[in-house]
């Protein structure tokens, strides 16, 4: 069931995605702006979107160190997307993908903080093998996999 849900709102961010307006930071809530600066004063090529009722930030940190954030609209932040780098994943992580995706590249990394968990999105590809599109939490185990 767990599975199922985290599934249906993975699909229901991706939709939502879909219907993003970017907006200027001057229609973003003070309260969502500061808390943004606060926390990320070195943030640079900011973007806003207004996603239905949440507001989502895109922001660099360093070279190639993308971050998405979303708040609700009293500035509590709902979820965190970054992306990160191979050595940067917990070790039952890395198990996992030595054990499951033996002869894969990984593509795509992003660590996704939500609701106190954490997850990992990753994309892996190999020469003369299907892609996949595998979401792993902290723990090691295999949340959703599809075809890519």
């Amino acid at each position: 069931m767990k599975k199922q849900i985290l599934i249906l709102g993975t699909a229901l961010t991706i939709a939502s995605s879909l219907q993003a307006q970017e907006i200027p930071q001057t229609e973003v809530p003070s309260i969502i702006v500061n808390e943004f600066s606060k926390n990320y004063p070195e943030a640079k090529d900011i973007e806003w979107e207004l996603e239905g009722n949440q507001y989502a930030v895109e922001f660099e940190l360093d070279w190639n160190t993308d971050h998405e954030l979303w708040y609700d609209k009293q500035g509590k932040l709902l979820k965190h997307k970054e992306d990160i780098s191979e050595k940067d994943l917990p070790k039952a992580v890395s198990e996992t993908i030595k054990s499951e995706f033996d002869g894969y590249a990984i593509d795509d990394l992003e660590r996704i903080s939500q609701s106190g968990k954490v997850y990992y999105h990753i994309d892996f590809e190999a020469l003369l093998k299907e892609d996949w599109e595998v979401v792993i939490d902290n723990k090691g185990s295999i949340i959703s996999k599809k075809a890519d």
